[in-house]
C-alpha cells in the first residue's frame, strides 16, 4: 500500500536480502576490502561474523553478483547441524556431484576431481559457507582437510566461513580448532551502522524504489530511527516499513520524530497480538483475512458514568473532584478506542498487500517469490 500511495516502483525495506539494495557502511567497506584480500591470497579461511541481521546474507549476493565467473567459481551452503560426512554431501551437491550411496573416501576423490577440472580451466573455487556457527567440530575439520588439495603448489579451494559472534570466539579460542585457526587468512566482525549512516542508508534504499522524495523526512526523525533500531539494518528495514505504512495510513507527506515515536510504540505494544493474527500463509494459498471482528469485539465501548446521587451542600467540594476523575476515565476508554480502531485499520492494510503479493489463485511466479 504504501509503495502505491508514495509512488515507488517496489519495496525498499523488504526483510528478503536484495544484492540491488547493496549498501556500503564503513563495517561492510572493510569487509569487502578483507574479502578482496582474501579472494588474492587464493587460499585458507576467510571468516565474516556479524548479529543477525547484521547484513551477512546481503554481503554475500553482493559479492556473488560482482566475481568474474570466468576466473573464479563461486558456491554457497547454508550449513545446518550436520556431521561432517553430512557436510560433505552438501558441498558435493552444490558441486553438481552425485553424492547419493558413495563411501567417504570415494566422495572425497570426486570432490578433488572437480576442483582439478575447475583449475585447468583457469578458475578458482569459492566456497561460502553461511551460519558456519552451527558446524560441528567433525564438520570444521573436513572443511579443513578439503583446503588441502593442491595443483603444482597452489590451493585448489578456498573458504568463505560466516557465521554469528559466537563462531568468532570459538574459533579464537577452542583448542581443538588449532589447525583450522592456523589456516585463517582474513576476518573481520560486522558492527552495526553509525548513527551518520542512518540517513544515507534510508536515501539509497528508498532512490532504488523509485523514490522522487515523497515523503520527505524531517533530520530528528534519523535519531530516533537509530536509537530504536542501534543502527542494525535489518531492525531498520522492519521498522521503517512499518513508519511508511503510518505515512501512508496518515497521509503524512514529512515523516517526523512523532511519526517515527508513534510507530514504536505501537510495535511496543501491539507486536505480539498482530503477529499472533498473522500467521504465514502455506505457499500458493490465499492470506487469510484478520479477524477484524474480534478485534472490534474487544474495543472497549465508551460509557457514560453512571449517574451519582446528588451531592448534598456538605459535599459540593468533593463532587468536582469526581465529576473531573469521571471524565478521565472516559477520555482514557476514547483513547483505547482509538489505538484499537487503529490496529484494525493496520491489519486490514497489511492483509491487502499480503494479498497483492500472494494471490490466492495459482500464478507462476517465478523462483524468487
Amino acid at each position: 500500500m504504501y509503495s502505491e500511495h508514495y509512488g515507488l516502483t517496489g519495496n525498499p525495506f523488504q526483510l528478503t536480502p536484495d544484492a540491488r539494495f547493496w549498501f556500503e557502511s564503513e563495517t561492510h567497506k572493510k569487509a569487502m576490502a578483507y574479502l578482496g584480500y582474501g579472494l588474492s591470497q587464493g587460499e585458507g579461511f576467510i571468516v565474516i561474523t556479524g548479529d543477525i541481521g547484521a547484513g551477512k546474507t546481503t554481503l554475500v549476493g553482493h559479492l556473488m553478483a560482482t566475481v568474474d565467473t570466468t576466473r573464479l567459481t563461486p558456491v554457497q551452503i547454508v550449513s545446518t547441524q550436520v556431521e561432517g560426512d553430512g557436510l560433505l554431501r552438501l558441498v558435493a551437491q552444490q558441486f553438481g556431484i552425485e553424492s547419493h550411496g558413495w563411501k567417504k573416501a570415494e566422495l572425497l576423490d570426486r570432490i578433488e576431481r572437480f576442483l582439478h577440472a575447475q583449475a585447468r580451466e583457469g578458475r578458482k573455487t569459492l566456497l561460502i559457507v553461511d551460519e558456519a556457527q552451527n558446524l560441528s567440530v567433525e564438520a570444521l575439520e573436513e572443511l579443513r582437510m578439503l583446503s588441502n588439495f593442491q595443483s603444482a603448489g597452489r590451493a585448489l579451494l578456498q573458504i568463505f566461513l560466516l557465521g554469528q559472534p559466537e563462531f568468532r570466539d570459538r574459533v579464537k579460542s577452542a583448542p581443538n580448532l588449532e589447525q583450522l585457526r592456523q589456516r585463517v587468512i582474513a576476518t573481520h566482525h560486522l558492527s552495526p551502522m553509525h548513527a551518520s549512516e542512518i540517513e544515507p542508508y534510508i536515501a539509497h534504499r528508498m532512490k532504488i524504489a523509485g523514490w522522487q522524495g515523497r515523503p520527505q523526512f524531517a533530520s530528528e526523525a534519523f535519531a530516533v530511527l537509530y536509537a530504536a533500531t542501534n543502527g542494525v539494518p535489518r531492525r531498520l528495514n522492519t521498522l521503517m516499513a512499518r513508519v511508511l505504512l503510518f505515512g501512508a495510513v496518515e497521509d503524512l507527506d514529512i515523516i517526523d520524530a512523532q511519526a517515527v515515536e508513534a510507530v514504536v510504540a505501537d510495535l511496543s505494544g501491539d507486536s505480539e497480538p498482530v503477529e499472533t493474527a498473522r500467521a504465514a500463509p502455506e505457499p500458493h494459498e490465499a492470506t487469510p483475512a484478520p479477524d477484524v471482528y474480534a478485534e472490534l469485539a474487544a474495543v472497549p465501548e465508551a460509557q457514560s458514568p453512571a449517574p451519582s446521587p446528588a451531592p448534598g451542600p456538605a459535599k459540593s467540594s468533593a463532587s468536582g473532584d469526581d465529576l473531573h476523575d469521571r471524565i478521565a476515565v472516559l477520555e482514557a476508554r476514547i483513547d483505547e478506542q482509538d489505538a484499537a480502531l487503529r490496529r484494525v485499520l493496520t491489519l486490514l492494510v497489511q492483509w491487502v498487500e499480503e494479498e497483492e503479493d500472494h494471490p490466492g489463485f495459482d500464478v507462476v511466479r517465478g523462483s524468487a517469490a
